[in-house]
């Protein structure tokens, strides 16, 4: 069983871009070469920008390479939730904007010709208990009479249409939702930069940036200074101490996966005929789907706890155990990968993005940070571009995690937390 990322490991081939030359100013400078950074560096090049992008891993070493390769309707805190905290037309337009970031991902691909198995399969709510599914189908009806958007309730008697197990008591489908091979979109996004003219440096760490005037800014790095006009920190939960204030407003929760090796067709189309991207209504949830080689992806935050080599091993034998209640016909298949990374949340679990002492920033997708971070991107690049009001997001008060000044030391508690939810509600 493998350790690494199943997207990463099965993309193509990529050029060493570690040692690569730091010229000595730039228009834009970018922290971090994932689906935010890339995003925004394509979409700034196109405006004529002069743009590099420092990466202290590699090219989709993060949350961007670590994933479900989900495109997923829908708020973190679901519509309800929204309309409740900021009224119809703000929620409204925060949902939709979800929507919107799904055709952001489509159009870079088909723009960029970036083969990476998109497609628009649709995504699946799945409830866990019968309160869910009456939850789900208040939601339902919320977004229809409220907005006109249309869903599709599944009761149980009809859930086997949708996914191959009794596990659940109904569900919720969106035809909007996507899925893709995100490997092969991260490195493919990093290729199309490069294409016009973006530099990106690998193993290349921001250490500490020092403000010139107004958004100017000399970037550090162990390799040399850059002096960019404007700074964009693209780095999520692998955000490290050069912007202390941002770190401090994220949590940074490990979420974990598991893949088996590649399964008969029979079984696939057992599994999961309709090829969703499936989650459910817990607070700590299982999220699936099946892979373009037809494995099944079975992932979750399994622990409150931080992702790394015993973690994620520990991790995955939960997940496996879950996997297994879920679809039990999977006893006796092989994992052929298992793997860690990081999520990034905010208290609120809202997108945050704007600018504070000259830096800009997006961050917080809160486990939708395919789509998200690729529209967020784009965003950000129409507001380095002179158009804050390009941002889906602005105004959002953006609090900060009381006593968070580093590790996330309080993890364990908030696991305790939402699992006694999980049991209560």
């Amino acid at each position: 069983m493998k350790s690494v990322p199943y997207w990463l490991d099965t993309a193509p081939a990529v050029p060493d871009r570690t040692g690569v030359a730091l010229d000595g100013r730039t228009d834009v400078a970018i922290v971090g070469a994932g689906l935010t950074g890339l995003s925004a560096a394509i979409h700034l090049a196109r405006k004529g920008a002069d743009v590099t992008v420092l990466e202290q891993d590699t090219v989709g070493f993060g949350a961007s390479g670590r994933n479900g390769g989900m495109c997923t309707t829908g708020l973190a805190i679901g519509f309800p939730t929204a309309v409740a905290r900021y009224g119809v037309p703000t929620a409204k337009a925060l949902y939709l904007a979800y929507n919107d970031a799904i055709d952001t991902v489509e159009k870079l691909v088909t723009e960029e010709s970036i083969d990476c198995d998109f497609a628009r399969t649709g995504k699946l709510n799945l409830a866990c208990k019968p309160a869910h599914y009456e939850r789900l189908a208040r939601t339902h009806e919320a977004l229809a009479e409220m907005i006109g958007y249309q869903t599709e309730l599944i009761p149980r008697s009809a859930l086997r249409s949708e996914v191959g197990t009794d596990h659940y008591h109904g569900g919720l489908a969106d035809p909007q939702g996507a899925g893709l091979h995100v490997g092969k979109f991260v490195r493919g996004l990093a290729d199309a930069a490069e294409r016009l003219g973006v530099r990106i440096l690998e193993g290349t760490p921001v250490t500490r940036t020092r403000r010139i005037a107004g958004h100017r800014h000399d970037v550090v790095t162990p390799i040399g200074t850059v002096r960019a006009d404007q700074v964009l920190f693209a780095s999520g939960a692998y955000t490290g101490s050069s912007f202390r204030w941002l770190r401090n407003r994220i949590v940074p929760v490990g979420s974990f996966i598991v893949v088996t090796e590649p399964l008969p067709q029979e079984l696939v189309d057992e599994l999961m005929p309709t090829r969703r991207m499936a989650s459910d209504t817990k607070n700590i949830l299982y999220y699936f789907r099946i892979t373009p080689d037809n494995r099944l992806l079975f992932g979750g935050r399994a622990r409150f706890a931080m992702s790394g080599a015993a973690s994620d091993l520990k991790s995955g034998r939960i997940l496996r155990k879950g996997m297994l209640t879920v679809f039990p016909q999977l006893a006796g298949v092989r994992l052929d990968y298992c793997w860690g990374g990081l999520v990034d949340l905010s208290l609120d679990q809202m997108v945050h993005a704007g600018e504070h002492e000259g830096l800009f920033y997006s961050a917080c997708y809160s486990g939708h940070g395919v789509q998200m971070a690729t529209h967020m991107g784009r965003q950000m690049a129409d507001v380095l571009g002179g158009d804050p009001s390009a941002n889906s997001f602005r105004g959002l008060a953006f609090p900060r995690v009381p006593g968070h000044f580093g590790p996330p030391w309080f993890l364990p508690f908030a696991g305790a937390y939402y699992r006694a939810l999980d049991v209560i509600r």
